[in-house]
């Protein structure tokens, strides 16, 4: 006799024991079957979406990856070519720096250059804007010269005038104070007795006031401009202040005349003075330098 094997007999008593099972059994294990069936099949689907957005995500990951080398190339690139500018500026820089001196230099004669040829002008500032005074600036002239320093014309009898106009030729109409009048003589001699006698007084048109001064190039104006608020404080401090062609401060201090070329030599200066030392306000002569 054959035995038969313990699993084939467990099978068969599984087997008998369905057949014999009662219907509502087999409705319930019908159910289950369906509802494995489903999950089975809703799994399936999930990781079929699941493989496409992996296959997706390489897809991008290998893009992105593609994206990575070609900026990392053009990078490299750009860096290459930087170190290159960068190697071509230091050896550019010692010619930059000696075109810059030049323009400098360049800068400085040209202004000279330019003061040189206005050496036999005046400038007056705060002439009424008339046109009964406009059209005979000339005689004007001759007669400021007659109000304030007669004993001018007196030694060489009337001044001679090359030209004289208003600056800038157009009226601004925005602008209330009047334009400067520039006079050209024909005597560099004779407008410098007239500059000198200006230094010493203040000089009137019919009572009102007016100033005349130098007639210089406008980056020499500048200069002098900057000068504005210690010459002021100098003054006040009784140090005797003087702005000497082109741009240069000289006040008299312990018995001796100083000389400053720069704003940054006097500021040296004074900090180095207790008693000039605080009472000049630097940061506003910036501000108003700037």
């Amino acid at each position: 006799m054959v035995e038969v094997p313990k699993e084939k007999k467990r099978m068969r008593r599984k087997s008998k024991k369905n057949q014999n099972m009662p219907p509502k059994m087999e409705t319930i294990n019908k159910l289950w079957k369906e509802k494995w069936e489903k999950e089975i099949s809703s799994l399936t689907d999930k990781t079929a979406q699941l493989e496409k957005e992996l296959e997706a995500s390489n897809r991008r990951a290998d893009k992105a990856e593609k994206q990575n080398q070609s900026l990392t190339t053009r990078i490299k690139h750009l860096e290459e070519s930087e170190m290159i500018k960068q190697q071509e500026s230091i050896k550019q820089t010692p010619k930059i720096n000696e075109l810059e001196e030049n323009i400098i230099y360049l800068t400085e004669k040209v202004t000279d250059l330019e003061n040189k040829g206005r050496r036999e002008n005046l400038r007056i500032i705060g002439l009424p804007e008339k046109p009964e005074i406009n059209n005979k600036l000339d005689i004007i002239l001759q007669e400021i010269i007659k109000e304030n320093c007669p004993h001018v014309l007196e030694q060489g009898g009337k001044i001679e005038i090359e030209r004289i106009h208003r600056t800038p030729s157009i009226l601004n109409p925005q602008k209330t104070t009047p334009r400067n009048v520039i006079a050209k003589f024909k005597s560099f001699q004779e407008k410098e007795k007239i500059l000198q006698e200006a230094k010493k007084r203040s000089f009137r048109y019919k009572g009102a006031p007016i100033k005349i001064t130098h007639d210089l190039a406008a980056n020499t104006l500048r200069d002098r401009k900057a000068w504005n608020t210690i010459f002021r404080k100098a003054r006040e401090l009784g140090l005797q202040p003087r702005i000497n062609y082109p741009a240069k401060l000289t006040i008299y201090f312990q018995g001796k005349v100083w000389a400053f070329n720069k704003i940054e030599d006097f500021q040296a200066f004074a900090k180095k003075r207790p008693e000039l030392c605080g009472k000049f306000d630097i940061q506003a002569q910036k501000a108003r330098v700037t």
